[in-house]
């Protein structure tokens, strides 16, 4: 496919994409401390998700989005049928976005307002968590690291848009 020749690189990430939609949301209070799934959560400027353990003030970590394709994607390298969101540890899991599609942008969530901090790669704990091969199967599938800019609140079902 040949792109017109007036369209830079620039105005490809710039163009409109489909919204996603929030499928699943989670917080842990502590290190190691196992997920609790939450329909709705409360989300402040500044610090992150009410009741996760990175929620503190001027963290690049607030929040962590993972996308639900990913997560088949990871199954289908370890020949699982499926990698739950609490596996991974992420907060916010999305569905339709490709969330690399929001790097250096701001987006909304419910009344919430983030920024992309940065791309979220396994660590060892997936190794452990998800057995041999775990690292390697989320390697490039991680999702992304946000912070909170605006306070709001968001619940599963929500639509994701990039501002």
């Amino acid at each position: 496919m040949a792109f017109p020749p007036t369209s830079s690189l620039r105005d490809l990430m710039d163009a409109p994409m489909r919204p996603g939609a929030v499928t699943w949301i989670g917080v842990r209070g502590a290190r190691r401390a196992p997920m609790t799934a939450l329909q709705t959560v409360a989300v402040v400027a500044g610090e992150g998700l009410i009741g996760d353990r990175y929620s503190r003030r001027d963290g690049a970590r607030q929040a962590t989005l993972i996308a639900a394709e990913s997560l088949k994607a990871i199954a289908s390298h370890l020949g699982r049928e499926t990698v739950l969101p609490e596996d991974l540890r992420r907060n916010i899991v999305v569905e339709g976005l490709n969330l690399l599609a929001l790097k250096e942008r701001r987006f909304q969530i419910g009344t919430g307002i983030f920024e992309t901090t940065g791309e979220c790669h396994p660590c060892s704990f997936l190794e452990a968590q998800l057995g041999v091969g775990g690292y390697n199967a989320a390697r490039g599938l991680g999702g992304i690291t946000a912070r909170v800019i605006q306070s709001g609140q968001l619940s599963v079902g929500d639509r994701v848009v990039r501002l």
